[in-house]
């Protein structure tokens, strides 16, 4: 999800098996056959597009996980390894800085050559020879491969989000609303009813973030997940549900957009700047609310989580509702022990939100999946966080700075790439990923 420039990642060490390399294998296999699946429903000309400097084309997406895999393991690990090609180095950097220059990120859709068809044999070269220094890792470095093969792994499924969220706006600037990916069909029942309440919890001192090291030997977890330490809560309790559509159809009609008694300073001067009127992809016509999806223009539905709205709508919707935004710690304090189960993307989608289906139970819906939470806190190192050191520490602390933290994953987020200690993170202003939101209250 950095998602690259601004979203989380860090320094992460693969789940230890009997057979870890055997094991890893499998896993990174899997994630470079998914990343190519999901560019082949689209053509070479929607490989191109970059519709904002905030995303990045298909073809470049492509192109970087395979050049993180080559940089920080093929030229370290394999003797006399020569680069596929060395103009990538500098085409396909995005901002480790102490690994080179860059072209610029606002530019990479002008980048026609190499084409697709060098990109996926740039792609080909690199997954055989990450494959064949999987099965025969150099004595006293396979520890370290590991690792930098499960980050590696992380960090595509991260692009992966990337992909379909990019390419998502891309074609939004087509005004023939193009479908990308056919539409699963809908499963289960309607929006469960009993979600319309809240679940209280105690306050008091404990335990957050992700154990590493001896603390959790082979244990998953980025460097921004930590270290663990304590934090003392107040009394609070969450929204059971999401905040649907309809919910925040509400907000609009109430003139939520006209109204800066809601709105944060920055958000209330960007909304006008930008002519804000609903959320991102959502236009009305003499029918009501339509909304770009991948699977083209759809009309609204009411029971889905409503998403694509930055920090600055999802704060003042809370403000209007008369309730607030979690904060990390609160939300983190309630995914604690829950199963990471929910709307992930897998070979079957669902590549939209779609309205909660599960059975009516006593906690809280949604937690995992469907839409990314907004919550209330700035993104900002853990007491004690240290960046790993070398230029792989990059990857993740310097972006503590100006950014808000998202938890919970999306319906982009591939399937068991989140756990309850994920820090997701984002400028207030970014739309364009699947960003919702759940209120909380104090008690």
């Amino acid at each position: 999800m950095p998602l690259d420039e601004v979203v989380s990642s860090g320094a992460a060490a693969p789940e230890r098996g009997a057979e870890p390399a055997a094991d890893l294998k499998r896993m990174f296999a899997a994630v470079r056959a998914r990343s190519e699946r999901l560019a082949a429903a689209l053509t070479p000309e929607d490989w191109m597009i970059q519709s904002m400097p905030d995303a990045s084309p298909v073809k470049w997406n492509l192109a970087h996980t395979s050049w993180f895999f080559e940089t920080f393991i093929l030229r370290r690990f394999v003797d006399g390894y020569r680069p596929f090609d060395e103009a990538f180095g500098y085409l396909f950097n995005s901002y480790y800085m102490q690994v080179g220059e860059m072209h610029p990120r606002s530019s990479r859709g002008l980048i026609s050559r190499p084409s697709a068809e060098d990109v996926l044999a740039y792609r080909r070269h690199v997954t055989e020879r990450i494959e064949s220094l999987l099965e025969s890792a150099p004595e006293g470095g396979e520890e370290d491969i590991l690792s930098l093969v499960a980050i590696g792994c992380a960090h595509e499924e991260q692009h992966q989000e990337l992909l379909l969220t990019d390419i998502k706006h891309g074609l939004f600037q087509n005004p023939t609303a193009p479908a990308v990916y056919p539409e699963p069909a809908p499963g289960g029942q309607g929006a469960s009813q009993a979600c319309d309440g809240w679940v209280e919890y105690d306050g008091g001192l404990a335990v957050f973030g992700a154990a590493r090291g001896a603390e959790a030997p082979g244990a998953q977890a980025f460097d921004n997940e930590g270290p663990r330490h304590e934090a003392f809560l107040q009394p609070y309790a969450l929204a059971q549900r999401l905040v649907t559509n309809a919910a925040y159809l509400a907000f609009m009609e109430d003139g939520g957009y006209e109204d800066p008694r809601w709105w944060l300073s920055d958000g209330w001067a960007l909304s006008r700047q930008e002519n804000w009127r609903a959320p991102l992809y959502w236009r009305q016509d003499d029918s009501g609310w339509r909304a770009y999806t991948l699977f083209g223009e759809r009309d609204v539905d009411p029971d889905a989580p409503v998403s694509h709205l930055s920090y600055y709508e999802a704060a003042a919707y809370a403000e209007w509702s008369g309730f607030r935004l979690p904060s990390e710690f609160e939300w983190e304090n309630a995914a604690r022990g829950r199963a990471v189960a929910g709307d992930f993307l897998d070979d079957d989608g669902p590549y939209e939100p779609r309205a909660d289906r599960r059975a009516d139970d006593d906690g809280v819906s949604q937690l995992y999946g469907g839409v990314w939470e907004w919550t209330a806190s700035p993104y900002v190192a853990y007491p004690g966080y240290r960046a790993p050191a070398g230029a792989i520490g990059e990857y993740n602390g310097k972006f503590m700075s100006s950014q808000m933290v998202l938890r919970g994953g999306s319906c982009a987020t591939p399937v068991g790439h989140v756990r309850a200690t994920y820090r997701n993170f984002f400028p207030p202003h970014a739309r364009w990923q699947f960003s919702g939101l759940r209120l909380a209250r104090d008690l």
